[in-house]
Order: structure tokens, then C-alpha cells, then sequence
């Protein structure tokens, strides 16, 4: 019985090790526009990138979009400040993402990751935006 009680809580421990790696720390993207581009171009690569990825993207002032990407009951809320020169993707907020203590869910940085990758491809098309 003890030989039990002691696989039961090697699983168990192994299970909540297993949970905590779904979590990594929250990245923030700083990214520096390479060529020329005009402010409104960087803002439209963002939008588009935006759509792409199925994020919906809010224009929030002059420099700023907030986009909003929901899959299925998890929610991932950024900042996007931008200029000709840079942009950025800062966390804002999260539902079910187990977001505590700069960490939060793996998969919202691969969100974040696919959604600078796009923008970047936008940005060097240059010409069609």
C-alpha cells in the first residue's frame, strides 16, 4: 500500500511540474523599423498583420493601437506604440492565460511572436501597403 501511496504522489508532483511549464516569462517585442517608412505605413503593417492573425486592432490615438486576440475562452490584450522608426508589443491584460508574476500561458508568446513575424513581412513588402 505505502509502495501506492508513493507512485500517487510521484505522479502527482510530476503532473504539477508538468503544469508549470506551460508557463514562460512575458515577452515584450521592441522592434527598430529597417528602411524608410512613413508612420502611417508602419501603422498599416500593423493592422494588416493584425488581421491576418485575427487579432482585432483598435486605433487608440496617435502612435497607439490596442489589439485583442480571443481563441476559443483565452484572451490576450496589447498595446502596439508605434512611429516610422519602431514599434512596440506590450502586454496589457489576459483572461485564462494563468498570467501572475511576469509569467504567463507559452502560447501567448507565440501569438505575440507570429504577430511581430507578420508585421515584419509587412513592413519589407513595403510597396503594397
Amino acid at each position: 500500500m505505502k509502495k501506492i501511496v508513493k507512485l500517487l504522489t510521484a505522479i502527482a508532483f510530476a503532473g504539477a511540474l508538468a503544469g508549470c511549464a506551460n508557463t514562460a516569462p512575458v515577452q515584450q517585442v521592441n522592434a527598430t523599423v529597417a528602411g524608410k517608412h512613413t508612420a502611417e505605413q508602419v501603422r498599416t503593417a500593423i493592422l494588416k498583420a493584425g488581421v491576418q492573425r485575427k487579432w482585432v486592432m483598435t486605433d487608440a490615438g496617435a502612435g497607439l493601437i490596442k489589439g485583442r486576440l480571443q481563441a476559443r475562452d483565452h484572451v490576450a490584450e496589447v498595446r502596439i506604440p508605434y512611429s516610422a522608426n519602431s514599434y512596440s508589443i506590450i502586454y496589457d491584460s489576459s483572461l485564462n492565460l494563468k498570467a501572475a508574476d511576469g509569467k504567463i500561458h507559452k502560447n501567448y508568446n507565440r501569438w505575440v511572436n507570429n504577430l511581430n513575424q507578420d508585421i515584419q513581412i509587412n513592413l519589407s513588402a513595403g510597396a503594397n501597403l
